[in-house]
């Protein structure tokens, strides 16, 4: 593609040394530049591409996007634009021809259960005989039985999100997505240049706060999602989250509204829901009547994020039947409420967030039998938001009978630093009930001596992780590996 064709509908503000070369690629990485790309100087938190200009220009970068000029040795195009970490977005839709508004793109957001709502859409739309294509935390897959493939973030940088879109319609034919969409990738515009169809709220609680900020900050990130929807598209919201109107406000006219709840009078609403061992059963109601559900998944969180996708499905006009049949053949998705140990129960979830925690523990605590106990080992990240560290801990200690407070991944912070910010929350620490260990594997042996075999014990904070974030290194690190050779007798 040339590059007048390529910043044809770009808002810059200038062009420097402008040729109409040949564009091959896109790239923001000098290390990783080939001959034709045009190289995206991003300005980040902690590097400047423009410092890195001269590098993609020896490594083969025939022009450069720019927030200021760079003085290179090379005379060769230079567009400037206000915001490359916005504008990349534009770039990477244009060279790769809009691939979204080739598809049906859903975008799932909130701080919980984005993961496991993309996975119920997924398949509804294969029990449904129509392929999806699913982009988030895990990566990317193309079916439901498929494997994943590598992601470095919930939502990819542009041109790689776009790079795949296009993959997904043309090389295999598939015309349905499902994709988390992270509030830093809207913040960011990773997302930019794609046309959603239909945007769902999971729900919306303390996150990332260390990024942005403030509630209202991470809420305005959500909101974008919501924001960008176009008349005939539909937004799906959960009716129960105390940041709903405020999401219901923003979507634009002509767009279709649907909600789901338990509490709140919703389109969508579950009622009688009663846990056991088996999963969760209850009875779904809509303006179509009533309807047993009954799944292998468990937790009132489970319920949510079925609603969601049961919404969903019937804002694109899909025969409940099929959604329900879909949903209640799911298993569950990996490092989600993951049973691994039968004796005791050993749960292993992703739960990293305050709420997270509290419906987890909750949702384990309605399956604890009389005579076992609620036991959590948890730990918090580092370089993360750490006001949450102390409502974490007040919260496990709340809810479990016996808590293990370790390390989860401490990046450049000192883990007894993170340990202690967690012990602040707790009104006492009695031994009979409090147990610490900074060694996230010696802790989970710990259990061995802690649990009886009629306890249930939710290991919380990395869920499907494989990896461990030091200080100095990031280490092969998994949670259902580590319980499973502690309690090797008894693994599921």
């Amino acid at each position: 593609m040339k590059l007048d064709e390529l910043i044809e509908h770009l808002d810059y503000k200038d062009l420097i040394n402008f040729k109409n070369v040949e564009i091959s690629g896109i790239s923001y990485n000098s290390k990783t530049t080939k001959t034709g790309d045009i190289f995206i100087c991003l300005t980040g938190e902690y590097t400047d591409g423009h410092e890195y200009a001269s590098m993609a220009i020896e490594n083969g970068a025939a022009a450069l996007l720019v927030e200021r000029k760079v003085d290179v040795d090379k005379k060769i195009p230079q567009v400037v634009v206000s915001s490359t970490r916005h504008k990349i977005a534009d770039i990477a839709d244009r060279f790769y021809s809009n691939p979204s508004r080739g598809i049906n793109l859903l975008g799932i957001t909130g701080t919980n259960g984005k993961t496991t709502v993309t996975h119920l859409i997924q398949k509804i739309f294969e029990e449904n005989n129509q392929k999806c294509a699913l982009i988030g935390t895990l990566g990317y897959k193309l079916s439901s039985n498929g494997e994943y493939r590598d992601a470095k973030h919930t939502t990819p940088q542009a041109p790689e999100l776009q790079a795949t879109l296009r993959m997904i319609k043309d090389v295999e034919k598939i015309d349905n997505v499902v994709m988390e969409v992270s509030s830093h990738a809207l913040e960011q515009n990773r997302v930019g240049g794609c046309s959603f169809n239909g945007a769902i709220l999971t729900n919306l609680t303390q996150d990332h706060l260390d990024y942005h900020i403030t509630m209202d900050n991470y809420f305005e990130a959500k909101a974008l999602l919501f924001k960008g929807l176009k008349e005939e598209d539909f937004a799906v919201i959960n009716a129960d989250d105390s940041y709903s109107e405020r999401f219901l406000a923003v979507v634009p006219e002509g767009v279709r509204k649907l909600t789901y709840g338990v509490k709140n009078s919703a389109d969508v609403m579950a009622k009688n829901i009663e846990f056991s061992l088996n999963g969760a059963e209850f009875t779904l109601v809509t303006k179509d009547g009533e309807f047993p559900v009954n799944l292998h998944m468990n937790g009132m969180f489970s319920v949510y994020n079925v609603l969601a996708a049961v919404t969903a499905s019937i804002a694109m006009g899909i025969e409940l039947k099929v959604a329900l049949k879909a949903l209640e053949n799911v298993k569950g998705v990996a490092g989600r409420f993951e049973a691994v140990v039968k004796k005791p129960l050993v749960i292993v979830d992703y739960a990293h967030t305050p709420d997270g925690l509290e419906n987890v523990l909750n949702s384990a605590r309605e399956i604890t039998p009389k005579d076992g106990k609620l036991i959590c080992l948890f730990g918090c990240g580092g370089d993360r938001d750490a006001t949450k560290r102390p409502k974490m801990g007040a919260i496990a200690e709340k809810i479990a009978d016996k808590i293990v407070i370790t390390s989860d991944n401490p990046r450049s912070e000192d883990p007894q630093t993170i340990i202690t910010d967690i012990i602040a929350g707790l009104k006492s620490t009695n031994p009979d009930k409090v147990t610490v260990e900074p060694d996230r594997g010696h802790a989970i042996a710990l259990l061995k001596t802690i649990a009886a075999n009629n306890d249930v014990v939710v290991i919380a904070g990395k869920g499907h992780e494989d990896y461990q974030i030091l200080k100095d290194r990031t280490i092969h690190f998994d949670d259902r590996e580590e319980a499973k050779k502690v309690f090797e007798g008894s693994v599921i």
